[in-house]
């Protein structure tokens, strides 16, 4: 083990593995996704083929002109080709998430309230943006 390594805590190494993790399975359900809706494989709401009519709309034309849903609308058609994806971007947005809940754990484990009060706020701040609450329609 090298000297750099022997400086890394083992919370840190929990909070990267949390992070990896969530990274490889998130690429992995966003490619598998992807391949599934390419090749025909789920029902989908857009054709494959029809897509490129679509891209050079503004995306309100284009939830209008398509149907698809906006924001967490899309859990609701989730198994759709178009929407299938985005369950492998969802995975990959929370792992920063589930990482910072490790640090908070650790954090009240060792009664660190600064850190404590650091991770709540992370994680409060990555809450409400997930929310939607703040978007203008």
């Amino acid at each position: 083990m090298s000297e750099a390594d022997a400086r890394i805590s083992p919370v840190q190494r929990r909070f990267a593995a949390v992070l990896e993790t969530g990274m490889r399975f998130g690429l992995a359900l966003l490619a598998l996704g992807l391949v599934a809706y390419v090749a025909g494989w789920v029902p989908t709401a857009v054709p494959l083929q029809s897509l490129p009519q679509y891209w050079s709309m503004p995306v309100a034309d284009y939830h209008r002109a398509t149907g698809a849903p906006d924001g967490w609308g899309w859990l609701a058609h989730f198994g759709a080709g178009e929407t299938l994806p985005m369950a492998g971007i969802a995975v990959l947005c929370s792992a920063a998430l589930l990482a910072i809940i490790v640090l908070l754990i650790a954090s009240v484990k060792r009664r660190d309230w600064a850190y404590v009060a650091i991770a709540s706020l992370e994680i409060a701040v990555l809450l409400l943006a997930a929310s939607g609450v703040l978007t203008a329609h």
